[in-house]
């Protein structure tokens, strides 16, 4: 294998989607030992393997299984590249953003996609989880300063929660200070401009272009 840097992170990117966790530590040694940049090899390697195994997913050739195996080998990937990073890049402060399934839906793994593609793009995530009483997002929101609110459902019969938190954030002061992004199967952009959110963003791979667009960081 050459140790050209394009070679290398191509087969970071490999690593990743095809969910191989050991052969990932060897790539990124390789790519260490070489020199090259670590925050070039998690964005343009890791991170894109990650978007490509979220592309499989929405088009049904991966599954919930597949997805986790290849978060496995980001992770391993990631652990062997973060300690190189720049002390201004590994100390950079990261945006935060609160995240949950709304109350009453436990689906959650839409959610879990759309957390680990923002986690490793560098946001700080506070994940609450499923079926979320919809008090926590703005008590959360407040505790931990956050940039980003992001909801999700998959049932019509609790997408009205999404407005409610939406509602109470103005009430308690803070709406101005944190933006809200909403995504699940029956959620539309349209939907999401009636109940006053900031974006909708349709996947996960999406998420973190909305996200990166909302902080002004894209």
């Amino acid at each position: 294998m050459s140790n050209s840097k394009e070679e290398l992170i191509a087969e970071l990117s490999r690593c990743v989607l095809e969910m191989e966790d050991e052969e990932v530590k060897e790539v990124a040694q390789k790519y260490i030992d070489a020199g090259y940049p670590a925050f070039d090899g998690i964005m343009s390697g890791l991170v894109d393997g990650m978007n490509k195994a979220s592309e499989l997913y929405d088009e049904q050739e991966y599954f919930v299984t597949d997805i986790l195996l290849c978060s496995d080998a980001m992770y391993a990937g990631l652990d062997m590249l973060r300690p190189y990073l720049p002390e201004e890049e590994a100390n950079a402060e990261k945006p935060a953003v609160v995240i949950g399934v709304v109350e009453g839906d436990t689906h959650d793994i839409g959610k879990n996609l759309v957390k680990i593609m923002l986690e490793t793009a560098g946001f700080e995530i506070f994940d609450l989880g499923r079926d979320v009483p919809l008090d926590r997002f703005v008590d959360k929101a407040r505790e931990v300063d956050a940039k980003i609110i992001c909801m999700s459902t998959l049932m019509t019969t609790t997408m009205d929660g999404m407005t409610t938190v939406i509602e109470k954030l103005k009430s308690s002061g803070i709406r101005d200070h944190v933006k809200v992004m909403v995504g699940g199967s029956p959620v539309s952009q349209k939907f999401a401009d009636e109940i006053g959110a900031d974006k909708y963003s349709v996947n996960a791979v999406d998420a973190v272009r909305v996200a990166k667009e909302l902080i002004g960081a894209a």
